[in-house]
């Protein structure tokens, strides 16, 4: 078993940023990451042999991501390991979590397991994309905006060649630019929020927000603006793709009107020729490791944290994504924060409640409304590992006459694929009619990652330094 001070799941912005501050309160530091490369999901790694103008057209904050990875690999009393799976974790009543780990590619046969405790740990897991079930969602060529955003940073490869880009949030307008850059032709941006309800989140108030960030982030949207213009890509509000088309793979798909509330207005469809389409609706935060470790959550299924980035599990921190959904500048405040308070030291928390601030902006002008649930009719596949339909999930909730979450699971088999519900479990929450379950339950998976029962049999490796 490997003792250490501060031990950090996720090296995306937040687990970077955490890791960093601990190092700097002279705390001994071990930083966890499931990828070959730290970074995370916002931090993508360039193709090989692509160009440094490529690499930075379609980064953010990259020299701030190379300060960290350089502060943190040079520095011996951090230790980073990537291709580290954590499978689970052992609750203990007034200390963190013990934490087990398997270390190697996640389809080798010869991972090593490694068992960690910490005296304190910092969870920066992220989050995952969520997107609203409709007919057609499941066929080869309908991609999320993330998956469509990491082939073109790490691969430089565009997902199609005409695409277009919907769902709702802010995210839509980097993906459709960075698919330009890439050579796709988006054939059109498509944001389920109409501009009264954007304008409602985003401009009360004006004098709230500090000078400095309204130029960076309006900066930020007019180079995306201007990579859109130059291509005349149409942007629409308040419409979205109810229906994708096509046999093997899709081919079209079906562009409508919808109402504040996000019902569809009939009449207003438009049929749209695509060979893909990336269709997102927001992220959902990764808390399986959280809801293991016992860490309560928030009404909205997040992790429920006070000012100083503590959970309610002594000595158990939580930063970025999983914390509320609120982009890369958020991330590292938080971070820096729980890395701090990890280590015992206490500090300034201003910046975390000013890009609260922004975030809660956010989620007024792009926030998920109710009307989505009249896109999906029974034949509508909701879980895609097993195929389930929304017709199928109803009827199982009528059968059954239990809104619990294990006889739903076991009568339907959603959320019981390969994914363990990490695609389906939140759209299957929010479609049980007056359901009791918590936001978020569908994320209670105690063994998080699929593991051999060898490799957990196999003695763990002895690394805990000598004091």
């Amino acid at each position: 078993m490997t003792s250490v001070d501060v031990l950090v799941i996720g090296a995306g912005p937040a687990g970077l940023a955490a890791a960093r501050a601990a190092r700097r309160a002279d705390a001994r530091v071990v930083l966890l990451d499931a990828s070959a490369v730290v970074g995370g999901q916002f931090w993508r790694h360039p193709a090989a042999g692509s160009s440094d103008a490529d690499s930075r057209a379609l980064q953010h904050k990259w020299a701030r991501f190379t300060a960290l990875r350089a502060a943190l690999t040079q520095d011996p009393d951090c230790e980073i390991i990537t291709g580290a799976q954590v499978w689970a974790v052992d609750r203990r009543d007034t200390m963190p979590p013990v934490v087990h780990a398997l270390i190697g590619p996640a389809d080798g046969a010869e991972r090593r397991r490694r068992v960690f405790e910490p005296r304190a740990l910092v969870l920066a897991t992220g989050a995952h994309e969520r997107t609203l079930p409709f007919p057609g969602w499941d066929l080869p060529g309908v991609y999320t905006p993330g998956a469509a955003q990491a082939m073109a940073k790490g691969e430089g490869v565009a997902v199609g060649k005409r695409v277009l880009v919907a769902g709702t949030g802010p995210f839509l307008l980097p993906v459709a630019a960075g698919l330009i850059h890439v050579g796709a032709i988006v054939v059109g941006v498509v944001e389920a929020s109409n501009w009264r309800r954007i304008a409602r989140g985003w401009l009360p108030r004006p004098h709230e927000m500090r000078p400095t960030d309204l130029m960076s982030k309006s900066a930020e949207l007019g180079g995306y603006v201007r990579a859109l213009a130059a291509r005349r890509v149409p942007y629409r509000t308040g419409a979205a793709v109810l229906a994708a088309h096509g046999d093997n793979r899709v081919t079209a798909v079906t562009v409508a009107r919808i109402a504040d509330d996000w019902t569809p207005r009939q009449g207003t469809e438009q049929r749209v020729e695509v060979d893909a389409v990336c269709v997102g609706h927001g992220f959902v935060p990764r808390t399986e490791i959280a809801i293991s470790a016992g860490c309560a959550l928030a009404v909205d299924g997040s992790v429920r944290v006070d000012d100083e980035q503590r959970t309610s599990v002594p000595g158990v921190y939580a930063a970025g994504e999983i914390t509320g959904i609120g982009g890369a500048d958020l991330a590292l405040a938080e971070g820096e924060a729980a890395g701090r308070a990890a280590a015992g030291r206490a500090g300034d928390t201003a910046e975390v409640t000013r890009h609260r601030a922004f975030a809660d902006r956010m989620h007024r002008a792009h926030g998920i409304r109710p009307g989505w649930k009249s896109w999906v009719g029974d034949s509508t596949t909701v879980c895609r590992c097993e195929e389930t339909t929304a017709g199928q999930l109803r009827a199982a909730l009528t059968a059954t006459e239990t809104c619990g979450l294990r006889s739903l699971k076991l009568s339907s088999r959603a959320g019981l694929g390969m994914c363990q519900g990490r695609i389906c479990g939140r759209n299957v929450e929010d479609l049980l009619p007056n359901t009791p379950l918590d936001p978020g339950r569908m994320a209670n998976r105690p063994i998080v990652v699929p593991v051999r029962l060898g490799e957990i049999a196999t003695p763990p490796l002895n690394t805990t330094p000598t004091e």
